[in-house]
């Protein structure tokens, strides 16, 4: 059984940020962790919203401007409203997504994640992004994307579990490998660059003590995930600044998310 497999005792990303999305799938360990750290960063909550937020408005233009199809999300999280394939299948109903996300708890949830048009299709597979090879050999993703055609590769507030400098850009380039010309990436990271630095101070403390597992990127470091791709315009923005000129002003202070967000071409 997959329920066999939770582990109530120790805090998991997907849990945590669905218990500052205002949601129910979490344990008493998820809350305890969410609010140990919201006393370091207490705006993480507008940080979590304003992800969300990103990811909706990315994947919409990936459909509706860029003609995107196909989309493989990792670090899927657990469900919540609109999410990828809702998005991208209300633009073209026969958009194919893949999640993939290594929390059981997310599994539990994956129905909520397959309910895709008749025209398109949705998978979900149980996997880490440690080990992109083993994502994408997976037969269940081979079977629902073409990787021939292109590919929106969503790598939404998942890529800052990966700990340490430039530990990221090999992941990402393993996974970019893969997909053909014409396909996309799209990545948020946390970082501590608009913080003040008393609040990057206690960020450092947070992350050297365990309260946190997210490991904050400077401008240059996630700028460099985009070596050799093209970006879409603004660039590199903080999530909540990204192609947001129809959400509600004003916008948050880029020091309560916290967050850089972009969308790349390759070419």
């Amino acid at each position: 059984m997959v329920t066999d497999q939770i582990d109530s005792s120790t805090p998991q990303p997907a849990r945590r940020y669905n218990y500052w999305l205002g949601g129910k799938d979490n344990f008493a360990v998820d809350r305890a962790s969410g609010d140990e750290i919201l006393k370091t960063f207490p705006t993480a909550r507008i940080a979590a919203l304003e992800n969300r937020r990103f990811l909706q408005r990315a994947t919409h233009y990936l459909a509706a401007e860029a003609g995107i199809r196909q989309f493989l999300d990792i670090g899927t999280g657990l469900p919540t409203a609109d999410n990828t394939h809702e998005v991208a299948q209300r633009v073209a109903p026969e958009s194919r997504i893949v999640y993939v996300d290594n929390d059981p708890m997310v599994m539990v949830h994956a129905r909520a994640l397959l309910t895709s048009t008749p025209q398109g299709r949705t998978t979900y597979i149980e996997a880490d992004l440690r080990d992109p090879a083993k994502i994408l050999a997976n037969e269940d993703l081979l079977a629902t994307l073409d990787l021939g055609r292109p590919v929106a590769l969503m790598l939404v507030a998942v890529l800052h579990f990966i700990e340490g400098y430039g530990a990221g850009k090999p992941i990402v380039r393993t996974l970019l490998d893969a997909l053909p010309s014409g396909s996309y990436l799209a990545v948020t990271n946390a970082t501590k660059d608009p913080l003040s630095p008393e609040t990057a101070a206690a960020y450092d403390a947070a992350l050297a003590s365990g309260v946190t597992n997210i490991w904050p990127r400077g401008r240059d470091e996630f700028t460099e995930l985009f070596d050799g791709l093209e970006l879409v315009e603004p660039g590199v923005t903080p999530v909540s600044e990204w192609r947001a000129e129809h959400e509600t002003a004003p916008r948050p202070d880029p020091a309560h998310v916290a967050m850089y967000g972009a969308v790349a071409r390759k070419p």
